[in-house]
């Protein structure tokens, strides 16, 4: 996908609001939009900036990791600084960086994606098989923005079309889950099982949506909406595709020279030295804040996202990827064992500087699509040795770890604590934990049970104070949640 990354660059303008801070949706430069959208490399050149935009903190570079980990029972904040003490501690207010962030950059890639969209019948294409690939690639982004945005905030607005006044944006306010949630299915079922993505690109394509892309995230939306027929029906799909396996060695998904291997189906694409800022910063963020430059060789560790105690304590002993995701501290200069615990999965051994790695960030990869399978199959219906089995075994396997049979999970209950646990360490600090607790309704249980006193109300985010100022009486807060 470095071709992908480099014609990003060139459109970055193109993603640049007006300076109204109103979900983004007020219109790109005008003249920008109506001089540009007018070829088929225009759109493409659209698109490819849009996947930019995943870079930003309120997605992937920071916002999903600090809600999925550190507001978690897998991550504390580490040093006390603010916004992921306050995330980390749940006593978050309405004006946190990263919930502003996420619900400002989230509707940033919506409005470019709504853009282009609105614009493609206008232009005439010569490849209508390039046409229907850069709509699946837009809609695709758009369910991934909406699906991250339902999770963190509930009922969001809904918006489809081109927002081309600031007048139109302060018309828009929440709409409903469901509504939310019905057009995450309808984008990921036309970019998806309509067949406008390809099932692969070549070498110099990789990295874009694929339709397995948005089959596997479509299996996690029904998942998450407790549907579970269809969850094992679009999943089930994702495996019968014979494109993804799991990689022998669990160290070898993380490595930065393997980006987009063959148990990647969707990740985010960083590239470090670029000098545009399309570096990611997770080497620098997760490493020791006392080991100075000692780890990360130039610049120096931030220290968020620290392992908890209680995550530590977790893994079964011979589990393989504790030492790979996780470390319990390092070794000083004067050879001392300094214990400031670390996220070790995101190591770039050549940062080109400070905050500029070349760590890709993972979405979705074959392992959580067969751990996923093997929920839907055992809320089905509990087969002892049965494909669930399968599933979850060939995970635990690769982790150096005895499989499990029948009675060692005799009952349905039991498979589904076992799932539970088996995400929490084959996906740790992916961002996938809160919403794993969130989905099962297991988050008050589990949060509690290691100090907290989390409230239903809880499971969602404040939304932002400053889109609640900017359109009072149309942008609501959440119950419960304040100032």
């Amino acid at each position: 996908m470095k071709r992908l990354i480099v014609i990003s660059i060139l459109t970055s303008g193109l993603l640049t609001s007006c300076g109204d801070d109103f979900l983004d949706l007020t219109p790109h430069s005008q003249a920008n939009v109506e001089d540009f959208y007018r070829t088929e490399n225009d759109i493409e050149v659209a698109v490819n900036g849009v996947y930019r935009t995943l870079q930003l903190p309120g997605q992937y570079g920071q916002a999903i990791w600090t809600i999925g980990e550190i507001a978690s029972d897998n991550s504390i904040a580490g040093r006390p600084v603010d916004p992921y003490q306050d995330i980390g501690m749940h006593r978050i207010p309405s004006t946190n960086g990263v919930v502003e962030n996420s619900w400002y950059h989230n509707f940033q890639g919506i409005q470019a994606i709504n853009t282009l969209l609105n614009r493609m019948p206008d232009v005439e294409f010569t490849n209508m098989g390039l046409r229907d690939r850069l709509e699946g690639e837009a809609k695709f982004l758009r369910a991934l923005m909406y699906f991250n945005l339902v999770r963190i905030y509930g009922d969001v607005p809904l918006v489809l079309t081109e927002t081309q006044s600031p007048e139109e944006g302060y018309e828009q306010g929440r709409d409903p889950v469901s509504q939310v949630y019905e057009q995450i299915i309808r984008d990921l079922t036309e970019a998806g099982a309509e067949g406008f993505l390809p099932l692969q690109y070549d070498s110099s394509e990789r990295g874009r949506a694929t339709r397995g892309s948005a089959l596997a995230l479509l299996g996690k939306v029904y998942l998450t909406l407790g549907n579970h027929s269809e969850a094992a029906d679009f999943l089930r799909q994702v495996i019968d595709l014979n494109i993804y396996q799991l990689l022998p060695d669990y160290a070898d998904i993380f490595e930065i020279d393997n980006a987009n291997h063959a148990e990647s189906i969707f990740e985010v694409q960083f590239k470090g030295g670029t000098g545009q800022g399309m570096g990611s910063n997770f080497f620098h963020t997760f490493s020791p804040f006392t080991a100075g430059s000692l780890i990360v060789g130039v610049g120096s560790g931030a220290g968020f996202g620290q392992p908890s105690a209680d995550m530590i304590a977790s893994y079964e002993e011979g589990d393989l990827r504790k030492d790979i995701s996780l470390q319990e501290g390092f070794v000083n200069e004067a050879g001392e064992f300094i214990p400031e615990p670390w996220i070790s999965k995101y190591i770039d051994p050549s940062p080109f500087a400070a905050n500029d790695n070349d760590n890709n960030f993972p979405v979705i990869r074959y392992a959580d699509v067969l751990l996923m399978h093997a929920e839907a199959l055992n809320e089905l219906a509990y087969e002892p040795g049965g494909e669930a089995f399968t599933h979850l075994n060939a995970v635990r396997q690769r982790a150096g770890l005895d499989p499990f049979d029948g009675q060692d999970l005799p009952s349905q209950d039991a498979f589904r604590l076992a799932i539970e646990n088996e995400r929490r360490h084959e996906l740790a600090f992916e961002g996938h934990r809160w919403f794993d607790l969130v989905r099962t309704d297991r988050l008050l249980p589990v949060m509690n049970s290691v100090g907290f006193e989390l409230q239903e109300y809880q499971k969602i985010f404040p939304v932002p104070q400053t889109q609640i100022d900017v359109n009072p009486g149309v942008i609501t807060q959440n119950p419960g949640h304040t100032l």
